[in-house]
């Protein structure tokens, strides 16, 4: 029996929870009954996407999540689109992996507005199967931290530091500043 693939969230969705629209759940109750490979393929993106209702996956991936063929998965995503439920824009030259965006009339994760489809983040999914490093994955060295500020936090400067930039004062315009060593040992 093969081991089922690790998959990750690169930019995890926010938030535990997605509203739907009634009437799009009572549409979405019609496509179970009509093309139910469909219907579970949409759960899964939309429990997956991100804030800005959207979601990059390969097709390989949305496959082992719905435990189908990639055909399959390629029926239903065309289905999908077909039907106005998701659009699909595509990554890279293949067309196997996809930004998938969810029709922001259907589901939302955040605020609904601002939601655009020309311009969008998205939650990555990555299935650690289809890395060329995949017998890696987990054993690289961290990756450099960046710190970043929430808002109403202030920056505060650690460590010893580079003295400060320095030049000559203009004849006149001396800084008249507290001095930090004294030219006279004896005051």
């Amino acid at each position: 029996m093969p081991l089922e693939p690790k998959i990750q969230i690169a930019t995890p969705p926010t938030g535990t929870w997605v509203q739907t629209e009634r009437a799009a759940h009572e549409r979405w109750s019609i496509l179970a009954v009509e093309n139910p490979r469909a219907a579970a393929l949409l759960h899964v993106i939309i429990a997956k996407m991100g804030r800005h209702n959207a979601l990059v996956a390969s097709q390989e991936t949305l496959s082992n999540l719905t435990k189908c063929s990639t055909r399959t998965v390629r029926r239903s995503l065309q289905v999908l689109k077909e039907e106005n439920w998701i659009e699909i824009r595509q990554v890279g030259a293949s067309g196997t992996v996809n930004a998938y965006i969810v029709n922001d009339r259907v589901a939302w994760s955040g605020a609904r507005d601002g939601i655009r489809y020309s311009l969008f983040s998205a939650a990555v999914l990555v299935s650690d199967n289809e890395q060329p490093d995949n017998a890696d994955i987990g054993m690289q060295p961290p990756l450099e931290h960046i710190p970043s500020l929430q808002p109403g936090e202030r920056q505060l400067p650690t460590g010893p530091g580079m003295p400060p930039p320095s030049q000559p004062s203009l004849d006149g315009l001396e800084p008249d500043l507290p001095a930090t060593s004294r030219d006279d040992p004896a005051q």
